[in-house]
């Protein structure tokens, strides 16, 4: 397997020191940390079992002759004579009533862009700020759920702006990301290539589509930092210098990705903020999604504060779960987090599409095993405080699923009750449990 040699790895550690000491300095001849080793460790780092994409080569097919390929894509990375292919679209359910458009990158695009998306991460990572957590190591959905439960219990808040950009990786401006990202990288090279990546198209049904001169494919390896860097310029950094010093109360603002919530203390600057935000998101290119955007009282003193304004008290939705107060058995004020319904829905039906279309396909024992995956996966997730009714209750559903389509493999019904529950006894299926504790 290939590896860093030790004059490589000390270009690397200059690169990053230099990078983390000088977070303003802007760094050229970026393209030559591309290496054969570099790539190695890229093309490891994949799934293996990803969707292919239009050049329908896997990864083990790659990796049989892997010392003979990375050395060639190496080679053309670095005399500009690489172009990447088009990204193959699929979709994917969004919601009851909509799908999600994913774009999957070919295999030798998904490597050259975790290689840039590495480097990109090095430069980039300094600057970005506490309020983001999509995307970065260390951080995640959970972090994030747990500083925003610790704000809203724990400060002044008392409203909170529920917002939404509308079509956010569709509409992000090509010439604007590109601004952004130069703040820090100024080799030709490497901006060339982030072009060719945005601009490759798009295959769907056969058809190749051109691309237009704003979106980001979600599915691409380097999307998801293309984005936050551009959030970052677009709406952390605005924020933190140029919003909140006008602010005389408490205000929080809460970042995942494209996902984001602001918390405030009074109901003016709320108001005065959401205005604002209107404004700057236009001159980035992009909008609110009106009818997904609310401004809604949030606090444990929420009925005295209805009193005094027109604005509703409401629960919101944000990273999957539904926020909300209620008042213990003690009389003392909660904040708690349940599974959205939204979500809960899609979960169930997910399932429910899954099961019915392998169980023809996969053994009993494979899909089994794979069942008890997914339910992992959802209790992993979702395991969060004051959620256990949710928990089991997609419990319940999943075991109802699992029979329904186990007597389902054939025109007879080979499965009685009792037979499942003997099953799921000797193989039993993961329970719900609470895995994040606040």
């Amino acid at each position: 397997m290939l590896s860093h040699g030790p004059e490589v790895e000390t270009r690397w550690q200059r690169f990053v020191a230099r990078a983390q000491r000088e977070p303003m300095a802007t760094f050229d001849n970026l393209l030559s940390l591309l290496t054969v080793a570099l790539l190695a460790e890229c093309f490891h780092a994949l799934r293996k079992d990803a969707a292919v994409g239009v050049d329908q080569v896997t990864w083990e097919e790659y990796a049989a002759q892997l010392d003979e390929r990375l050395p060639d894509l190496t080679a053309r990375i670095h005399r500009m004579g690489y172009h990447p292919w088009p990204v193959r679209r699929v979709y994917i359910p969004k919601d009851e009533k909509s799908r999600r458009p994913l774009g999957i990158p070919a295999l030798e695009d998904k490597i050259v862009q975790e290689g840039l998306r590495r480097v990109l991460t090095v430069l980039f990572e300094p600057l970005m700020l506490d309020c983001s957590y999509g995307f970065r190591a260390g951080r995640g959905c959970h972090t994030a759920l747990q500083a925003l439960a610790h704000a809203l219990t724990r400060q002044p808040v008392n409203y909170v702006l529920d917002a939404d950009i509308k079509g956010f990786f569709d509409h992000v401006g090509h010439a604007a990301l590109l601004a952004c990202v130069t703040t820090r990288v100024q080799d030709q090279r490497v901006l060339r290539y982030l072009v060719r990546f945005l601009k490759a198209g798009i295959q769907e049904d056969g058809r190749w589509l051109p691309a237009t001169e704003e979106g980001v494919p979600q599915g691409g390896v380097i999307s998801p930092l293309l984005s936050n860097i551009f959030l970052h310029f677009a709406l952390d950094h605005w924020f933190a210098v140029t919003v909140q010093p006008t602010l005389r109360g408490f205000t929080v603002l809460n970042r995942y990705a494209d996902d984001f919530v602001i918390g405030f203390q009074h109901e003016a600057e709320a108001h005065q903020v959401l205005a604002a935000l209107r404004a700057r998101l236009a001159q980035c290119g992009l909008t609110l999604a009106e009818e997904k955007t609310r401004l809604i009282i949030f606090s444990r003193y929420a009925d005295d504060r209805a009193r005094h304004s027109d604005l509703p008290v409401a629960t919101f939705d944000y990273l999957g779960f539904t926020h909300y107060w209620t008042k213990t058995a003690q009389g003392k004020w909660s904040m708690r987090h349940r599974t959205s319904g939204k979500k809960f829905r899609q979960k169930v039906r997910g399932l429910q599409h899954w099961l019915q279309a392998e169980r023809h396909r996969l053994p009993l024992p494979e899909l089994w095993s794979k069942l008890k995956d997914k339910l992992r996966g959802h209790y992993q997730y979702y395991g969060v405080s004051f959620n256990a009714v949710a928990l089991h209750r997609f419990d319940r559903c999943a075991r109802q699923l699992a029979f329904k389509w186990l007597n389902r493999c054939s025109q007879r019904k080979r499965w009685t009750w009792e037979r499942f529950v003997l099953y799921e006894q000797r193989y039993p299926l993961p329970r719900p449990k609470l895995v994040h504790a606040w």
